[in-house]
């Protein structure tokens, strides 16, 4: 599966704290090798998180951050990466 990271994405990647870059390199390296590894928690969010996006799902970079993404045919989209607050109020 091809992965794309969207302007949004990068735009958040680079407000993270050092600390929280890191992880969320590691934790794309996993998300890469399996999308479904435990250590990810990915699962699809409930109701609208993004405005004009459905089927959006979430996967965790630490148990404050996490990353949300959504998969059309062969590709997946990295579509905002931040606190989990931020998304989920």
């Amino acid at each position: 599966m091809e992965i794309v990271k969207t302007k949004s994405f990068v735009k958040d990647y680079r407000k993270l704290p050092d600390e929280i870059k890191r992880r969320t390199v590691k934790a794309l390296r996993l998300f890469a090798e399996n999308p479904h590894h435990p250590s990810l928690h990915t699962k699809k969010t409930k109701g609208e998180v993004l405005e004009g996006y459905g089927n959006v799902f979430e996967g965790r970079i630490t148990r404050d951050y996490r990353f949300l993404f959504l998969v059309r045919r062969d590709t997946c989209f990295l579509l905002r990466c931040d606190k989990h607050d931020v998304f989920f109020k």
